[in-house]
């Protein structure tokens, strides 16, 4: 498999010798489709006014034009391999290079089997740099069309000189102008990323984005790579000879990354993310299945009931709602001209709010909806929890957003529905604020310096009286509450909110966030069904693994 690198430098060739070897081709002149008409004539004007028979290439022209072509290029010829294929200009060019930058000091190529229009083949070659010889093997496949004159001949495609190779991209042995870098997490160790499934494309992402900045660390390596020509990271294909790696920082911690890649196994489509609460460092990232969209920063869903958390700051914050103002718990309650909304919980007609939130009530919260305005969701979580803003973490992350609103769609969004749409980043970030008292944009990298863009996002402390009453509430959802059968048995201060999210029809999403001490985590499983049952353990899990 390909390893992002960074941009290299080219070494001189040297010496170049080629064999094909043919298997299981049995007694077949390999060079018999090598005569006049297979030669640049294939092209000629006359050809080319000919037209293209739609009918596919049968097993024995495909055999052949697969066969000269394989034996042309092992042999070096690069003008003969090229005219036999649909584009002969582009793969002379492309088949020198892979030659002259490739630093392929021998060749020899095996076609292996047939099927259709296509034949795959061994290559098993060397490479040489610097005094450095290392071998070099790969299986790569290519595809017989009809041309001109109806001759069959190779389409050419970047592919047929190697499997990963696209457009615009070649093949180059030479000395990285960067050294390797190591992801090292926050106790400065190197990680095992084969341990860590979920962090592939991350550290990818990171050696892309931060890799420059680590110049004067390490030695580069001399390796045979494709170059992408674009600014994108080079991909490594052989090592000739090892750097030493340079260290990139992160905030990632061991031990959490374990929990919840192991967490996250559990639950087909599920993502987790837990934060320090001090600094908004990102502990753990992890997400099943792994090589997926990440569902951890990137898939925005509605965040059902854990969105309560941020519909509770705003109804504290008008000073006419606490923990102890009475709003009974009765299922099929609609406001005035609304919809009726229901709850899983049993009815409760003497609830209070801090009853109403640790129980996940949802028509306890929808009878508070005339104390807030069409923008107050919008606004306190702006204000408090940075969201709405762009968040700048190192890698890639989504967005979440509360557009706000009137009648059912404001009700809809103080449960956590509507249009409102959140990524476990950030509902991890809204328990962290909570504990914190103010929002810190999360970030992957200690140093904070090298996130292009990152600037201040300008959110208010939480007043302290809704700071203490949330704080209260969230740990009655954990000791009396929706959370109880996930997080009761974690010791430290602890919190936490429950959620369910319908999108359509089917089962719903679950969803979880809490805290324990100065960590805070969310999970999301999509179809998962009860928050508390499907997202719950993983957060506890993650939880769990911190001091």
């Amino acid at each position: 498999m390909a390893l992002s690198r960074g941009t290299k430098t080219g070494i001189v060739a040297s010496v170049f010798t080629v064999m094909l070897v043919v298997a299981g081709y049995g007694a077949y002149n390999i060079w018999s489709a090598l005569g006049k008409d297979d030669g640049p004539g294939a092209n000629s004007p006359s050809a080319m006014n000919s037209p293209i028979s739609s009918a596919p290439p049968s097993a024995k022209e495909v055999h052949s034009a697969a066969t000269a072509f394989l034996a042309a290029w092992a042999s070096g010829d690069d003008t003969k391999a090229s005219a036999l294929t649909d584009s002969p200009q582009t793969a002379g060019a492309a088949l020198a290079s892979y030659r002259s930058d490739g630093h392929v000091t021998s060749l020899k190529i095996t076609p292996t089997t047939e099927s259709g229009d296509q034949v795959s083949y061994d290559v098993a070659a060397t490479v040489s740099a610097q005094g450095i010889t290392k071998p070099w093997s790969y299986t790569a496949t290519l595809t017989a069309v009809r041309s001109y004159g109806n001759k069959v001949v190779v389409k050419w495609q970047p592919s047929v000189l190697h499997p990963e190779l696209g457009p615009g991209e070649s093949i180059v042995t030479g000395v990285a102008s960067l050294p390797d870098v190591d992801i090292v997490d926050r106790n400065g160790h190197v990680m095992d990323l084969s341990a860590y499934p979920s962090l592939g494309d991350i550290a990818d992402q990171l050696r892309s984005r931060y890799g420059a900045t680590l110049k004067g660390q390490g030695t580069p390596p001399v390796e045979t790579y494709i170059a992408a020509g674009d600014g994108t990271p080079d991909k490594a294909l052989v090592t000739l000879r090892k750097g030493v790696s340079a260290h990139l920082r992160t905030t990632l911690d061991p031990a959490a990354q374990a929990a919840a890649e192991k967490a996250v196994t559990a639950h087909p489509n599920s993502g987790v993310t837990a934060l320090d609460t001090r600094t908004g460092g990102i502990l753990a990232v992890a997400f099943n299945p792994s090589g997926s969209q990440n569902l951890a920063l990137q898939s925005l869903e509605a965040p059902g009931s854990t969105f309560k958390v941020v519909t509770a700051t705003a109804l504290l914050n008008t000073g006419k709602v606490t923990p102890s103002t009475h709003s009974q718990c009765v299922d099929g309650y609609a406001a005035k001209g609304g919809k009726p909304y229901h709850n899983v919980t049993p009815d409760n007609r003497n609830a209070d709010f801090a009853w109403d939130f640790a129980n996940s009530c949802n028509t306890g919260f929808i009878r508070l909806s005339d104390d807030l305005t069409p923008s107050s969701l919008t606004s306190t979580g702006r204000t408090y929890y940075g969201l709405g803003a762009t968040w700048y973490t190192g890698v890639s992350t989504s967005d979440g957003s509360i557009p706000g609103g009137t009648g059912d769609e404001k009700t809809s969004e103080m449960i956590g529905q509507g249009q409102v749409v959140m990524t476990t980043l950030n509902m991890a970030s809204v328990s962290a604020t909570v504990v914190d008292g103010r929002f810190h944009q999360p970030t992957i990298l200690q140093d904070t310096r090298l996130i292009k863009n990152r600037a201040d996002i300008g959110t208010s402390p939480l007043p302290a009286g809704v700071q203490y009453d949330l704080k209260l509430m969230m740990h009655k959802t954990v000791t009396s509450g929706t959370a109880y059968a996930a997080m009761h048995t974690l010791s430290g201060t602890v919190g936490a909110k429950t959620g369910s999210a319908e999108h359509g029809t089917g089962t719903t999403n679950g969803w979880f966030t809490g805290y324990r001490n100065h960590v805070a985590a969310a999970a999301m499983v999509l179809n998962g069904g009860e928050g508390v049952d499907s997202a719950g353990p993983i957060v506890a899990s993650v939880l769990a693994s911190t001091s």
